[in-house]
């Protein structure tokens, strides 16, 4: 976004002029120069529109004149008598440099709260996450002006570079910090080492179970007090987990340490205050009955020190039950956590066993899906399978058919050529054969001369003699057609 404007326009005289802006972003006013048409000339309009609009230097000829006016969105820029030929240019340029003012003053704000930040971080020693959340919370509200483009682009880079350098030097204490808590968590990590060692010692030497198992506990309450990494504190852990179930099991027995479910555990922890309540509540009665006794038997003493050794007993009894109301008002508080924590663990298995059950369906599903999907691919194989055999069939019969069109000709021509005979061995048969012939019609010829024999209608058979000659030639014939 530019800062100087160059365009020709009028005076007051309807003289054209060369008109030259210039926006003072800091002062929030705008400098006015005016030149005559005379002075103007063509090679100096265009050193202001290629070199001075864009930043650079030029020389001013003699004869303009200067107007200072305050830069606002109601106020007419230039001066009064003075119009431009493209007013449309002048009223941009009035709402982009009033934009230019707001940003710049807002990006001041910004640069006086970033100082303030960077002397604090100059001032450090030590990693402070204090500093640490400020230099966040001003980036934040930065990161939101350049979303809503309130901040120029320029500013906003050099907000952007600055912010970084500060988050930089910020980075650098903290690793400093870390590596000093890093030598701190491993010197807290190998005492708790020699600890446990000792105590692991004495378990195995079989030393009282009840002060090792007190001396566990003190450790324990340390353990979560101590600064140790992530990494230090899980083998602590461990190690102290595992010194505690060792004495547990020695002194009841090797069910003590069966896993138990959350629920199960505050449950039995809970059970057993009730059980102590109950019996806190019992031995305060019994105080009081003391107490009552002793009030009776104060009023009838024999003698003065008897009613003072009654007035110590009482003293004392108060005192006592005292004390052990003190216990059992822990006790209740104790109880009231509990059943805080029995309903939240409640709240945090049902949600756990909800998401299993969410699990096992989702499970479920993507098995029964898996299972369609399987069966949906066998019966594509099976009448991928069909179709095959199916192809094969009609290639089979496709192939087969024109082998059977030509079989006829090809066998029959097979038989012609073993029947055919050569014409030298058939040549004697061909006469005997047409002997025979002629023999047959003579045969033929005398029978139908014969008259032919009488019928007897009443015989019930009746019988010819055949004829030799006839029977001969028709055997003849026969084995001929044959």
């Amino acid at each position: 976004m530019k800062t100087k404007l160059v365009l020709w326009g009028t005076n007051a005289k309807e003289e054209r002029i060369l008109i030259a802006l210039e926006l003072l972003t800091d002062e929030n006013f705008v400098n006015v120069y005016t030149f005559p048409e005379a002075v103007a000339t063509e090679e100096f309009s265009q050193r202001m529109l290629d070199e001075w609009r864009d930043g650079g230097d030029v020389e001013f000829p003699e004869g303009y004149t200067t107007d200072k006016n305050e830069l606002s969105i109601s106020e007419n820029l230039l001066p009064e008598g003075i119009k431009a030929e493209r007013d449309d240019i002048v009223q941009r340029a009035k709402t982009e440099w009033n934009f230019m003012v707001l940003s710049t003053k807002l990006n001041e704000a910004y640069n006086a709260e970033l100082g303030g930040l960077k002397e604090r971080v100059e001032k450090l020693e030590r990693y402070d996450t204090g500093v640490w959340e400020s230099l966040k919370g001003f980036w934040q509200k930065v990161q939101v002006q350049v979303r809503d483009r309130n901040l120029l682009k320029d500013h906003a880079n050099n907000l952007r570079d600055n912010t970084n350098e500060l988050f930089a030097q910020m980075k650098k204490l903290r690793s400093k910090l870390d590596d000093e808590f890093q030598k701190l968590s491993k010197n807290n990590h190998d005492k708790f080492h020699e600890i446990l060692e000792e105590v692991e010692r004495k378990i195995q030497e079989g030393l009282r179970l009840q002060p090792i198992f007190e001396e566990l506990k003190d450790l324990q309450r340390k353990f979560r007090d101590s600064k140790l990494t992530r990494d230090h504190r899980s083998k602590v852990w461990e190690r102290l987990d595992a010194a505690f179930k060792t004495v547990k099991e020695k002194r009841f027995g090797p069910g003590a340490n069966e896993d138990r479910s959350p629920i199960d555990r505050l449950k039995r922890r809970y059970d057993g205050l009730l059980a102590a309540i109950d019996k806190m509540q019992r031995s305060i009665q019994r105080d009081r009955d003391d107490l009552d006794f002793q009030n009776k038997r104060i009023e009838n003493s024999d003698g003065q020190l008897e009613a003072q050794i009654r007035q110590a007993k009482i003293k004392m009894i108060e005192e006592r039950i005292r004390s052990k109301e003190e216990k059992l008002g822990e006790m209740r508080n104790t109880q009231h956590e509990l059943e805080d924590r029995i309903e939240k663990q409640k709240d945090k298995d049902e949600k756990r066993k909800e998401q299993e059950r969410l699990e096992e369906a989702k499970r479920e599903a993507e098995a029964r899906i898996a299972k369609q999907i399987k069966a949906a691919e066998e019966a594509r194989k099976d009448e991928e399978g069909k179709l095959e055999k199916a192809a094969e069939s009609i290639l089979e019969k496709e192939e087969a058919k024109p082998d059977t069109e030509n079989a006829p000709e090809a066998e029959a021509k097979t038989e012609a050529e073993e029947v055919e005979p050569n014409e030298e061995q058939t040549a004697e048969p061909a006469e005997e054969t047409k002997k025979e012939d002629d023999q047959v019609e003579q045969n033929i010829e005398a029978s139908a001369e014969e008259e032919p024999p009488a019928v007897d209608e009443n015989a019930e058979e009746t019988s010819e003699e055949p004829n030799p000659e006839v029977e001969d030639a028709d055997k003849t014939t026969k084995e001929e057609e044959e």
